[in-house]
């Protein structure tokens, strides 16, 4: 992996470019979204396509948020980019990107869901680390939708881990004892596996990786989870954490079939595997994860994710 391209820490005052790479969303939740984050002292700034709404069920045609999402990382006056929603589309936008630009102005650049490949794309091309968290309009909006230690200290380059009190479980230890460590990869689960195939496959080998999705039922968990395993992506991965898996159940089923239909699909991996991390598509509490930083996962009694490195510099 190229060497991390850090951007500088973002503290409250700074401004923050609002963006709408993938689908549009509602007024009121943006608004919301905004003033929630104004209530934490920063300036959010809605670059001009954020409200677009279509064709279909994009925010505007590819080439508008194209030119939001370059304009929003080359503005001078805002400190780091946050995506409104995910929802479907952004991947009209990954043959296109302007890598020379962004990497002239790296920021942090706040996602999840279908923005996760061009999230990764950024992280595997020029080094910027992923910042896997909260979106104005589908987090932010909410009461209780942003886990603000690990979003704060993310943005000020401050150590921190999460566990128990974050939803992260043991799944299955690793066949050796103790922690593991790893660079810490990864996003939504169905955006990595339609990547397959494409320029821009995700180089999970050898990763820590967290994997998470939202609405897959336990049996389309276990053929991602097959397909990136015969395409070679599980190859050296250190351990795996996933996320809340919100909503993916099968109506009528037991409970634990999920974890045993993970379970099943990763029997013989040998790496420690947990679950239930709230990172992206989540219930409350969104935390944030920085992609391309040294990470270590210990799974004991507990399970716990520590951050090992900032994704910002001081």
């Amino acid at each position: 992996m190229k060497p991390l391209l850090k951007p500088r820490a973002v503290a409250p005052g700074a401004g923050i470019s609002i963006i709408a790479p993938a689908s549009f969303a509602r007024p009121e939740r943006m608004e919301d979204g905004l003033a929630a984050l104004r209530a934490l002292g920063y300036v959010p700034c809605p670059r001009e396509e954020a409200l677009a709404r279509g064709p279909l069920y994009f925010a505007g045609m590819p080439e508008q948020r194209l030119a939001d999402l370059h304009a929003a990382f080359a503005e001078e006056a805002t400190r780091a980019v946050m995506c409104l929603r995910g929802g479907y589309g952004s991947n009209y936008l990954l043959d296109k990107l302007d890598l020379e630009l962004i990497a002239r102005h790296p920021k942090p650049f706040f996602a999840y869901s279908d923005l996760t490949g061009i999230q990764l794309r950024l992280l595997d091309e020029l080094g910027l680390p992923a910042f896997h968290g909260p979106m104005a309009a589908a987090d932010f909006y909410l009461e209780d939708g942003v886990h603000l230690a690990s979003f704060e200290a993310a943005l000020k380059g401050e150590p921190y881990s999460v566990g128990v009190d974050e939803g992260l479980r043991v799944l299955k230890p690793g066949r050796e004892q103790g922690a593991v460590s790893g660079t810490l990869y990864g996003g939504c689960l169905s955006i990595l596996v339609s990547l397959l195939g494409t320029p821009w496959e995700p180089r999970t080998e050898g990763k820590l990786l967290f994997l998470e999705d939202t609405g897959a039922k336990p049996y389309q968990v276990d053929r991602m989870l097959w397909q990136l395993r015969k395409a070679g992506k599980l190859e050296g991965v250190r351990g795996i954490v996933f996320g809340e898996m919100l909503d993916c159940i099968s109506p009528g089923a037991a409970p634990e079939l999920l974890e045993e239909a993970i379970l099943s699909a990763l029997n013989g991996f040998d790496g420690p595997i947990a679950l239930g991390l709230r990172s992206g598509h989540v219930s409350r509490q969104n935390v944030t994860l920085t992609f391309g930083v040294e990470a270590e996962l210990e799974v004991g009694k507990e399970a716990r994710l520590r951050m090992l490195e900032a994704a910002v510099e001081a």
